[in-house]
């Protein structure tokens, strides 16, 4: 993250003006403004998910096994990690326009290339193109409604767009499974890939009428743009972040010494934002503001909690319970609908404090109560505990959110709401590992127990790390 060379007298962002015909004369986020918004934010959680009614039809349709099919999955969560804050970063230095826009047409490409390939490799390709131009949206989304916000002389962070974005970000994850199955049905998988050059196209074509300009940009020698962007910084944040990534993904067998190269990388990425001018993370500003840091911390645990349980649980359902994946989906989905119910008054009431203390303490019940489920636990007390951290995702995710948008510098917060979508990443891929190790050889109800208890403790550390911030408490006093 870029720190700020604006001086106070200042407004960090140069104005912008409103698109014509939008309206926002009166309205700063009029529906045009933010239509294009929501529709690139919802690419990467909308094909996150979208893959995965479609991994059987893809072995069988390039004759490879179910297993090798998971890259597709993997591959797209790693680039979308490490290409968030770097979309976030891009979007500082070139505009979050441009860098929307180019996001998009990576997007296109992806799925173009996705229906037509025929091999594994070539499919992966393109699932790195979608992860990356989806990585885009989000970011740079932030960034614009940051700019506008300020522009119009806005005090208070504007709830109700940001609890938009937090929708078309998080809660639409579970439409991708529904929307897949029908799709791959009706037209085969390569339709999961396809699907997204119509909404690419449409989306091009709104965010060139809607959303206005960058500032014209100066004109910059390469030697001036790889310091401004830090492309070492990148790099080393890519590398140390693969290996933990991949040491994640391989348990319950560990590999070490991709866990001791992400170990050296991460002090090597330290050692060496320290030393610039224009660091893509910076370091010093994250040991200053202990605040922003708290907020990274308390979203990847609590994505821990609630990956597990969609992913954990929906294993335990199938296997100890026989309920096939289509009605497990089922089960699961108003946990789903639940989080996305909340999400809008919580954004919208600009509630930080005590949306995170109901979203840490529904954490910890869920997770207490994961310990007390067995194969004869009635199927609607199950649905019930799935609703409990239903209330911790829909007020975990647009409270920290929100206190990112009051936390960050203002010409910082596309690196930093990046790297929030990051910590969540990491968050998933650890309940992945989780599952895999209490899950290697069987799925038991002492498996899931266990996990539990690991839940249970993950939710107690979120809840000190509440108990413990002055800063946050001391905010809501003031507000």
């Amino acid at each position: 993250m870029t720190p700020s060379r604006t001086p106070s007298s200042q407004t960090p962002f140069p104005p912008t003006s409103p698109p014509p015909g939008s309206g926002d004369g009166v309205n700063p986020f009029g529906w045009r403004f933010v239509t294009p918004l929501y529709v690139g934010s919802a690419l990467n959680p909308i094909n996150s998910s979208l893959i995965a009614t479609a991994l059987v039809p893809i072995a069988a349709g390039i004759h490879v096994s179910v297993g090798q099919t998971a890259i597709l999955v993997s591959c797209l969560y790693l680039a979308s990690a490490i290409a968030q804050p770097t979309g976030g970063k891009l979007g500082e230095v070139f505009g979050p326009r441009r860098v929307f826009l180019a996001g998009i047409l990576l997007v296109l490409a992806g799925g173009i290339l996705g229906g037509l390939s025929h091999t594994l490799g070539e499919l992966t390709v393109a699932r790195i193109l979608i992860g990356i131009g989806t990585s885009g949206g989000y970011p740079s989304a932030m960034l614009i409604v940051r700019r506008r916000a300020q522009d119009a002389g806005l005090s208070a962070p504007p709830g109700g767009v940001l609890g938009g974005l937090q929708i078309a970000g998080t809660a639409t994850a579970a439409l991708g499974l529904p929307i897949g199955g029908v799709i791959v049905d009706a037209f085969g998988w390569r339709s999961t890939f396809l699907i997204n050059v119509p909404v690419t196209i449409i989306a091009f074509l709104v965010t060139l009428l809607w959303l206005p300009r960058d500032p014209l940009a100066e004109r910059l020698g390469t030697r001036t743009v790889l310091s401004r962007i830090d492309l070492t910084g990148i790099l080393l944040f890519a590398a140390a972040l693969s290996g933990l990534m991949i040491f994640l993904d391989a348990l319950p067998t560990p590999r070490w010494a991709y866990l001791a190269a992400a170990v050296v990388l991460a002090v090597a990425l330290v050692l060496w934002e320290r030393t610039v001018t224009t660091p893509f993370l910076d370091v010093r500003l994250l040991t200053r503001n202990l605040a922003l840091t708290r907020t990274y911390l308390r979203f990847g645990l609590t994505s821990l909690c609630v990956y597990t349980v969609l992913y954990g649980l929906s294993d335990w359902l199938e296997v100890t319970r026989h309920y096939d994946s289509r009605t497990v989906g089922l089960l699961i989905l108003p946990m789903s609908g639940l989080s996305a119910i909340l999400m809008r008054p919580v954004a919208s009431r600009n509630l930080i404090r005590s949306a995170l203390y109901a979203a840490a303490l529904a954490s910890l019940a869920g997770s207490i109560g994961i310990m007390l489920l067995g194969t004869g636990t009635p199927i609607i007390l199950v649905i019930a505990l799935t609703l409990v951290f239903g209330v911790a995702l829909g007020t975990f995710a647009p409270a920290n959110q929100t206190a990112l948008y009051q936390q960050a510098d203002p010409d910082q917060i596309g690196t930093a709401a990046g790297l929030l979508r990051t910590f969540g990443y990491i968050g998933s891929v650890a309940s992945s590992a989780l599952i895999s190790i209490f899950f290697r050889t069987s799925v038991t109800d002492a498996g899931l127990h266990t996990i539990g208890a690991v839940m249970t403790g993950a939710s107690i550390l979120g809840v000190l790390l509440l108990v413990a911030d002055r800063q946050l408490r001391h905010r809501h006093a003031a507000s």
